[in-house]
């Protein structure tokens, strides 16, 4: 046998655990060797229950460092979310850009599993749904007059402040600066802000774009309740919308040092049937000098918004 051993099984039994150890025929395993394995199962095996499964520690949940004078987290920091849903929060395919014929496949839509929960699909009334098809075929409406611009198009395109949700996912960044009664939150897109209270509940003054948020602490959980929002603002590209009813619960969860779990849910009974949520990841930015920069874009839009009215002049 020249120190090997054939084909053959060994079987050992131990605390009604079966392990099988098997030597092949050209000797790769000495006597030796199989002892000092056999001695390794033997030992493992030791360690399992009688039930027959080895034993797992629970996971601990992630605790976040307290900010500074507070048992809350501290969510300082620039975040960004890495999605489709600015394109659609519902699930999509990849479609063609706009303009395919002047700019090919610059802009064209990148297919996305969608945020939604619960189905992926955004529960609307009969009315609503044609409403929403109704928006995205006109997202592109030159806004010729007051009442085309405050009822037809898509605000991104007039670089309008995003509202919420939206503004968290837009694509681009955004900053949490917190304290013990305020968090702000600085958006890159169209240097978009809005101010948390924490503890107390004034008055919105008026509606507004980013609407009025109040803000409270569940355990880890930052729960801001976002109202009196401008019924302008969209959900995406894809024409999802709101009325002036719309209340949007968010939380703002820490699940590691480098991720914050985000959800909104969205109640507006004018528009939707029930309330409905969405859900994704929001990542820290890691490079060294990670900053906001500049994207204000009301000058990229003032040929579309008010090109019309210098034509006018010329004819």
């Amino acid at each position: 046998m020249h120190g090997g051993f054939r084909n053959s099984d060994f079987g050992i039994r131990i605390s009604g655990t079966l392990i099988l150890v098997v030597a092949t025929a050209k000797g790769l395993f000495r006597m030796q060797n199989l002892f000092k394995t056999c001695m390794a199962f033997i030992i493992a095996a030791a360690a399992i229950s009688g039930s027959g499964q080895i034993p797992v520690q629970p996971v601990q949940p992630y605790r976040a460092p307290r900010l500074i004078g507070t048992e809350n987290p501290d969510l300082n920091g620039i975040w960004q979310t890495n999605n489709r849903a600015n394109w659609d929060i519902e699930p999509h395919a990849a479609g063609p850009s706009p303009f395919p014929a002047l700019t090919g496949a610059i802009g064209a839509t990148p297919a996305g599993m969608g945020v939604v929960e619960e189905g992926g699909l955004i529960p609307y009334q009969a009315w609503a749904l044609a409403k929403r098809k109704e928006n995205f075929a006109k997202r592109f409406t030159r806004p010729t007059t007051r009442e085309i611009n405050e009822s037809t198009g898509d605000p991104e395109a007039k670089c309008y402040m995003p509202g919420v949700p939206r503004a968290t996912y837009m694509g681009l960044p955004f900053q949490v600066i917190q304290t013990p009664k305020q968090i702000l939150i600085t958006y890159e897109y169209a240097n978009s802000t809005r101010i948390i209270h924490i503890g107390r509940k004034p008055e919105a003054p008026t509606a507004a774009w980013m609407g009025w948020s109040i803000g409270h602490w569940e355990g880890d959980s930052l729960v801001v309740e976002v109202t009196d929002q401008r019924e302008e603002t969209w959900f995406d590209r894809a024409g999802n919308f709101h009325s002036d009813a719309l209340k949007v619960t968010e939380r703002y969860t820490p699940i590691t040092p480098y991720h914050l779990m985000y959800e909104a849910t969205i109640e507006d009974p004018k528009v939707f049937t029930r309330p409905w949520k969405i859900r994704m990841p929001l990542y820290r930015a890691m490079e060294p000098n990670a900053q906001l920069l500049e994207f204000k874009c009301v000058e990229f839009a003032e040929e579309f918004m008010y090109g019309h009215l210098v034509d006018d002049k010329r004819n």
